[in-house]
């Protein structure tokens, strides 16, 4: 599988699309908004540029793609006030894969532009909107370009399936399994971690090529407490994937090889690895780290329910996961087994959270650019 061009979230605002189930993704952006505000004032307080690059990388479709973009502009908005000064102009670049529905994002331009001249008036500077199709596990924007990056619920992606699990050997390495297992041979989880060292390396060399010094990112993703990667909290989402699609199998509905052979491109590290790769790789120093919980289903709110309606909390979580996955499992099983495939998730997940208080563990780290 080609992680660049199959993945992506659902498009549009259909019944399966990300923009209609993505509570858990806007429940990680408002844990991790305290962190933005303080990154965000530390560069300020050293000078208030002319020109503010920011960028927001994995930054998708729905309405989660302009939430953090409007909440920065809001702090250097509110600071430059507090100073009696004009804002600087804003140069925003959006950054995701080129499967990415961006046609959504920049048909919601005018109203967001519109929305941002009757709150903040005249005093507000100009804001330039641009979007940036490409894997940010290597360059995206030009060099010393950006005061500020984020991103959010991105960065638990790989930039490709482990090369050693895409083997040709008779014996599936993984079997059963499409990602990390109690029942994992060591050789999975190491070429899993080893992935995301390669790939968390390249895209801290990368943005350290763009950022300017004393510029900061705050970026936030799964990820998990211990060292052991095996965790229930970092991985049991995709067992139970796993046990829905060898349900199929167990029936004749998919073909066993096909499980077997399909991997997700996906790692949850935990702080200890994060520490290492910054201080190995050398361009940033970290400001800030801190690991939350989070409901499987983004917690259930009188919002929540009256968007999904009357729904099971297996039937949302199942939701939530197919909006982001549905790319990779129709590319690689097709489309006609999405609807069974995730019915029996939504079950399996069900059950399982009637049982357990298992909960995602969201990373968020906030870092600088050395001098």
């Amino acid at each position: 599988m080609q992680v660049m061009q199959v993945l992506h979230m659902n498009g549009g605002d259909g019944e399966t699309s990300y923009a209609k189930n993505c509570s858990v993704q806007d429940k990680i952006i408002s844990i991790a908004k305290p962190a933005i505000e303080e990154a965000v004032l530390g560069i300020l307080d050293d000078n208030i540029p002319e020109s503010f690059g920011i960028a927001d990388m994995g930054c998708s479709s729905g309405p989660n793609s302009f939430r953090v973009i409007s909440d920065i502009m809001n702090i250097i908005y509110a600071k430059c006030s507090n100073l009696g000064r004009l804002s600087p102009e804003f140069r925003v670049m959006l950054n995701d894969l080129p499967c990415n529905d961006f046609n959504a994002i920049f048909e919601s331009l005018p109203s967001f532009f519109k929305k941002l001249k009757e709150e903040k008036g005249s005093g507000f500077g100009p804001c330039f909107i641009a979007g940036a199709a490409g894997s940010f596990y290597g360059r995206v924007f030009p060099r010393k370009s950006l005061h500020f990056v984020h991103s959010s619920s991105s960065l638990h992606w790989l930039s490709q399936v482990p090369p050693a699990l895409n083997s040709s050997a008779s014996t599936a390495l993984n079997k059963g399994k499409i990602y990390i297992s109690k029942s994992s041979p060591q050789s999975v989880l190491d070429a899993y971690s080893m992935q995301y060292q390669n790939d968390f390396s390249l895209f801290l060399k990368s943005r350290g090529e763009e950022i300017l010094s004393g510029g900061r990112m705050v970026l936030s993703f799964m990820g998990r407490r211990t060292s052991d990667p095996t965790t229930e909290e970092s991985c049991y989402h995709w067992e139970l994937l796993a046990h829905a699609l060898m349900s199929m199998v167990s029936e004749g509905l998919i073909e066993e090889e096909k499980v077997d052979s399909f991997n997700a491109p996906y790692y949850a590290p935990c702080p200890e690895e994060l520490k290492l790769e910054v201080e190995k790789e050398g361009s940033f120093i970290i400001d800030r780290l801190e690991a939350f919980e989070i409901d499987w289903d983004g917690g259930v709110d009188e919002a929540v329910n009256n968007t999904l309606g009357a729904l099971s909390r297996g039937q949302r979580v199942a939701k939530t996961i197919r909006a982001v996955v549905e790319s990779m499992v129709a590319h690689h099983f097709g489309n006609h087994i999405l609807d069974e495939l995730f019915r029996r998730y939504a079950q399996m997940v069900g059950d399982y959270l009637s049982k357990t208080q298992t909960k995602y563990i969201n990373l968020v780290i906030s870092i600088i650019r050395k001098g």
